[in-house]
C-alpha cells in the first residue's frame, strides 16, 4: 500500500499539455488478485482534471467538478451507470481472456483501455488515439490512417484480426476520434472556463497533536488553487520555524494547503499567532487565532489518504505502462455526455 501511495504522488496520470492543447481522456481499469481495490474502475479526465469515477464497488458514476454535475442533465449520469456496469462485465472477461491467451492462472493482472483526443485552438491541430494494454505492456492501438489495428504480441494477433474486419467498428471510431470528441472538448472547455469566474471561501482549522507539538493551519474548501497562508505574530508576519505545505486538489474541484508553525509552549503562551489565509479573488482575509482548542491533526491525513486511494486502481496499471509504452499514454473512450459508447468500449478482446 505504501509502494502504491508514493507511486500516486510521484507521478500523475497524465502528461502536460500545452497551454493553447487541450485534451480528454478515458481510462478503463480492470484488475484481478488484487485484494481491497475495485476489479474495475473507469473515469474521465480533461485537461489533467478528473471530471467523473465509476468503480465495480459503488456501481454508480458520479461527477468530480462541480461545474460537470451543473453541465448535463440528470439522465446522463443515469446512463453512464448503466453503460458502465455493462463495460465492468466485458472488462473483467477481458482480463480472463488475456490471461488464457499469455497461458497464466492466478496472481495480480490488469487490462486497461485508454482513449480520446486532443485540439489546439490555435493551430487546430486534432489527434485522436486509442489504446489498450495488459499487465503494464501494449496490447493493441488503433491506427486512425489506415482504420487498422496494431498487434505488437503474437497474442494480440486473433484480436487485430477481428476487428480489422470490423468495418462498420472502424468507421465508428474514425468518427468519434476525429469529430464527435473533439466537439465535447470544446464543450467541456467551455463549460470548465465558466466555472473558473468563481470563487469559493475556505475552512480554515488549527490542527495540533499534543501541547508541544507543530500547530497545523488547514485551509480547505477553497478555489481557485492561488492562496497564501501565513502566521503572524502580535500582528506582524512570522516566517521563523515556518514550514508550507503543497496545493493539493479535492475531489469536488476545490483545493486544500497547510502551514506548520513549529512553537514552544511558552512562546505560545505570551505571544499571540494567528493564521491568515488569502484566495485569489475575494478580498476577505481569513483569520483563525491559535488557542487552546486545536484539535487532532487527524481529519487532515484522512482526507489526503482517502483521496489518494480512489485512483490507486488506475495507478497500478498505468505507472507500469507509462514506463513500457514508446507511445506514451495511453486512451481510451469512455462515454462523454450525449453519446453512447457502452458497445464499442466493452468490445471483447
Amino acid at each position: 500500500m505504501k509502494v502504491i501511495i508514493l507511486l500516486i504522488l510521484g507521478i500523475g496520470l497524465l502528461p502536460t499539455v500545452s497551454a493553447a492543447s487541450h485534451s480528454i481522456r478515458y481510462v478503463y481499469t480492470a484488475t484481478s488478485g488484487i485484494p481491497d481495490f475495485p476489479e474495475f474502475v473507469n473515469l474521465g479526465i480533461l485537461d489533467g482534471m478528473q471530471i467523473d469515477y465509476y468503480d465495480s464497488n459503488t456501481k454508480k458514476v458520479v461527477p468530480k467538478q462541480d461545474w460537470m454535475a451543473k453541465a448535463v442533465g440528470s439522465d446522463y449520469w443515469d446512463r453512464e451507470t448503466q453503460n458502465s456496469i455493462g463495460r465492468e462485465k466485458s472488462f473483467k472477461a477481458n482480463i480472463d481472456t488475456a490471461k488464457q491467451r499469455f497461458n497464466q492462472t492466478g496472481g495480480v493482472h490488469v487490462a486497461q483501455m485508454m482513449f480520446g483526443c486532443e485540439w489546439d485552438d490555435e493551430t487546430g491541430v486534432t489527434r485522436g488515439f486509442n489504446q489498450q494494454g495488459f499487465d503494464g505492456e501494449d496490447f493493441i492501438s488503433f491506427d486512425l490512417k489506415t482504420l487498422t489495428w496494431i498487434a505488437p504480441k503474437p497474442q494480440a494477433v486473433i484480436t487485430k484480426n477481428k476487428w480489422d474486419n470490423n468495418k462498420a467498428g472502424n468507421e465508428y471510431w474514425k468518427n468519434y476520434l476525429t469529430q464527435e470528441c473533439i466537439d465535447w472538448v470544446k464543450k467541456y472547455v467551455d463549460y470548465e472556463k465558466s466555472s473558473l469566474m468563481r470563487t469559493v471561501p475556505p475552512t480554515v482549522s488549527l490542527l495540533q497533536k499534543t501541547p508541544s507539538s507543530p500547530v497545523t493551519c488547514h485551509a480547505t474548501g477553497f478555489y481557485p488553487s492561488r492562496v497564501m497562508v501565513t502566521w503572524k505574530k502580535d500582528g506582524q508576519d512570522h516566517h521563523e520555524d515556518v514550514e508550507m505545505g503543497e496545493t493539493l486538489q479535492n475531489d469536488d474541484g476545490t483545493f486544500q494547503t497547510s502551514v506548520r508553525l513549529n512553537v514552544k509552549p511558552e512562546e505560545r503562551k505570551n505571544n499571540k499567532y494567528q493564521c491568515v489565509v488569502q484566495v485569489a479573488g475575494i478580498d476577505e482575509d481569513f483569520i483563525k487565532d491559535l488557542t487552546e482548542d486545536t484539535t487532532s491533526i487527524g481529519p487532515i491525513i484522512g482526507v489526503v489518504v482517502a483521496g489518494l486511494l480512489v485512483i490507486a486502481a488506475v495507478i497500478i496499471g498505468v505507472v507500469i505502462w507509462k514506463k513500457k509504452s514508446k507511445r506514451g499514454f495511453a486512451q481510451t473512450n469512455t462515454s462523454d455526455t450525449d453519446f453512447d459508447n457502452s458497445e464499442r468500449a466493452g468490445q471483447m478482446i
